[in-house]
């Protein structure tokens, strides 16, 4: 009996000093304390994981290789994405036509094509000023689009006003393209299917979501220890 009394003791001390240590590291979150430094550039960072990464820049270590072409990456996501050039895997899907993509980046590039925002770059400056052009901009947050309808319709996440509403429910939204979505819960709609098990969806988002479970991709990562998860919900429970 004093054998399993010790073991609980021992269990419960390890548990407690764990949770020390991550309640540690996570406090570096909102302390911004960056303990650990690189010696080669003088780089800080909170966590000794991101680091190690950061390191394979100076070094030119790359310890992630790519089992059908070969090639190498310093970090598993950089991998994981290249992987796609091979099965042709697109997990980020547009709500609005359809289209998909191999990375979240030129999802949202795309997505400007709907919504008229602009990112302003030095060139698009230098046209402003030297050939008059005059972006709109929104003048509560400085957020700029190509199209004043579009600045209109960003302005209503400012002053709340939504001026499209659903027919059925009388719920209302902000954006035309948001009742467009709400609407597919009405009518059952699931335009987005899986192209392995032919599960559907009426979200793009969830189909992305859903796809992690075949491809093991696990792109939600904690800041504290480093797990990863496939879900996102998971992750905050996890937190």
């Amino acid at each position: 009996m004093w054998f399993l009394s010790c073991i609980n003791a021992f269990v419960i001390f390890v548990v407690n000093h764990s949770l020390k240590i991550v309640m540690t590291r996570h406090k570096h979150i909102h302390t911004g304390d960056k303990a650990y430094h690189c010696d080669i550039c003088g780089k800080s960072f909170s966590l000794n994981t991101n680091l190690t990464k950061h390191k394979h820049t100076h070094t030119g270590e790359k310890p992630h290789h790519c089992d059908v072409c070969g090639k190498s990456f310093s970090e598993n996501c950089s991998l994981t994405i290249h992987k796609r050039i091979h099965t042709g895997e697109k997990p980020y899907h547009c709500d609005i036509c359809g289209k998909s993509f191999s990375r979240r980046s030129q999802l949202a590039t795309h997505k400007r094509i709907h919504t008229g925002e602009k990112t302003i770059s030095f060139w698009t400056l230098t046209n402003v000023f030297i050939q008059g052009k005059i972006p709109y901009h929104c003048d509560i947050c400085g957020k700029s689009f190509s199209h004043s309808t579009t600045l209109t319709s960003h302005k209503h996440i400012h002053t709340g006003e939504k001026p499209y509403h659903c027919n059925i429910w009388g719920k209302s939204f902000s954006y035309r393209s948001d009742v467009v979505r709400h609407k597919r819960t009405h009518a059952g709609e699931k335009p987005y299917h899986c192209n392995i098990c032919g599960k559907c969806f009426s979200r793009s988002s969830e189909l992305t979501s859903h796809r992690h479970i075949h491809t093991g991709e696990k792109p939600y990562h904690c800041d504290v220890c480093g797990e990863s998860f496939s879900q996102k919900r998971h992750l905050s429970t996890h937190v």
